[in-house]
């Protein structure tokens, strides 16, 4: 039984990664409880899916090379900390799925004028490199990005199929 509920998650899945991309996450979406916020614990290394202060998954995560401490500039290698909303999902990143955090918002934006610096973008929950430069298991079990919280591809699908756009989250220490 549950390799054919494995069979029909891969099938629909390789759906929303093709022409019917709405139509198959829709699908998708009615066997998956949807969280209704994200939280991001960057001290556990843990992205925890919520509904209604209930924790449903949890997801063990790697950060930025520089974690410590909330993202001031570009290219300083830090994940940012506050709280944004998912904006928008990308099926053809160069990771396994992409969905972006709002990061910058307005105090990031005045934060980084005040200190004269660009405050950077892109960031976003995603799994591995289409094209790893190295074994998939490397990547596990240390920070490596450039600011943005990566999980395994498996967990990818889950945090993809049980979340929305404009789902809050919040990103803490």
């Amino acid at each position: 039984m549950k390799a054919l509920a494995a069979v029909r998650l891969l099938a629909a899945l390789a759906l929303v990664l093709t022409s019917g991309a709405a139509f198959a996450q829709a699908a998708l979406i009615r066997h998956h409880e949807m969280a209704d916020e994200v939280l991001v614990v960057k001290s556990e290394r843990k992205l925890y899916l919520l509904k209604q202060g209930e924790v449903l998954r949890e997801f063990d995560i790697s950060l930025g090379l520089m974690p410590v401490g909330h993202k001031q500039r570009e290219g300083d290698y830090r994940t940012p900390e506050g709280r944004y909303v998912l904006e928008s999902r990308n099926p053809s990143s160069d990771y396994f799925l992409s969905i972006k955090v709002s990061y910058p918002n307005a105090e990031d934006r005045a934060r980084a004028a005040a200190l004269g610096v660009d405050p950077g973008g892109q960031i976003m929950i995603h799994g591995l490199p289409n094209q790893p430069k190295r074994d998939e298991r490397s990547y596990l079990g240390w920070d490596w990005t450039d600011g943005c919280i990566a999980v395994s591809n498996s967990d990818m699908i889950d945090i993809w199929l049980m979340t929305q756009d404009s789902t809050p989250i919040e990103i803490r220490p």
